[in-house]
């Protein structure tokens, strides 16, 4: 399985929807820890500090021992034994994870683009409502818009190969075919295209709803500043399923998405170093638990 699809598969249920912010899931927010600080730590990190840390953001002690079981036996991150303390670290399994999230949210900056089209027509009845929701997930994810039943367009070109394993690992290579090309001058425009393809109001509103929320915190003590910056990378991590990180050329002029989104860019580097420093000492503490 590609590492960009495995991504979308293990967020899964907790994808964000345009027009709906939500606070991540237990296993959203342990992905954030890992693609955060435990990626970065020079040793294992102990589950209470894991525990301390998803407790801040609003995650039962129950649900997160859950989601570290399942992130263990998923093959993301494996414990280290020290007496009856559990620390851990991640896999090349969970590293890959984590660099193919990574490489997803920075592709949201906008980049040149050269015209060209990655082009998927996708035939699901109706009937197949469980697979048409994890098929739109997942190309959501990889950048596609919708235009037209059965239809799907997407102005990254480079990602054939990771459009190639979504369809396969979801098994519907016998429903799919894809091509990359230009348009040309007939009928609607690329700009009007991309307005039916995807609802750019909607992900602005989405920036927009981030950005005032985010605004209004202020963290004092050092855990707090550690919880909110865990709660905005997590916000972030997630963008991808909203905003398919479309080129300016294909974008309404001064769209307030981008801006919006350059404010939450400022928030996280006003919080990172206080938040990496507090997740630093208490990596270096011994739990008593």
């Amino acid at each position: 399985m590609a590492g960009s699809n495995q991504f979308t598969v293990e967020l899964g249920d907790e994808a964000e929807t345009v027009g709906r912010v939500s606070p991540g899931s237990a296993r959203s927010l342990l992905l954030t820890l890992l693609g955060e600080f435990v990626i970065r730590s020079s040793g294992p990190v102990w589950t209470a500090t894991l525990l301390h840390v998803l407790e801040g953001v609003g995650i039962a002690e129950k649900a997160a021992r859950q989601a570290l079981m399942r992130a263990a036996t998923a093959g993301w991150i494996e414990s280290v034994r020290d007496g009856r303390r559990a620390s851990w670290t991640l896999t090349e399994r969970g590293r890959d994870l984590i660099a193919a999230g990574m490489l997803r949210v920075k592709s949201l900056a906008g980049e040149e683009w050269n015209g060209q089209w990655l082009i998927l027509h996708l035939s699901l009845p109706e009937t197949h409502r469980a697979m048409r929701v994890k098929a739109y997930r997942a190309l959501s994810w990889l950048g596609f818009g919708n235009p037209s039943p059965a239809l799907w367009v997407n102005p990254h070109v480079d990602r054939q190969a990771e459009t190639k394993a979504v369809i396969a690992d979801l098994g519907l290579s016998d429903v799919a075919f894809g091509f990359v090309g230009k348009s040309f001058d007939l009928g609607v425009s690329d700009v009007e295209l991309t307005t039916r393809a995807w609802n750019l109001d909607a992900v602005s509103a989405h920036y927009r709803e981030l950005a005032t929320n985010f605004q209004k915190m202020r963290p004092r003590s050092d855990d707090a500043v550690l919880f909110a910056h865990v709660q905005l990378v997590n916000q972030l991590q997630r963008l991808p399923y909203v905003d398919p990180g479309l080129p300016d050329a294909l974008l309404p002029a001064g769209w307030q998405g981008r801006h919006d989104g350059a404010k939450l860019g400022a928030i996280r580097q006003r919080w990172h170093d206080a938040a990496h420093e507090r997740w630093t000492a208490l990596t270096g503490t011994i739990p008593a638990r």
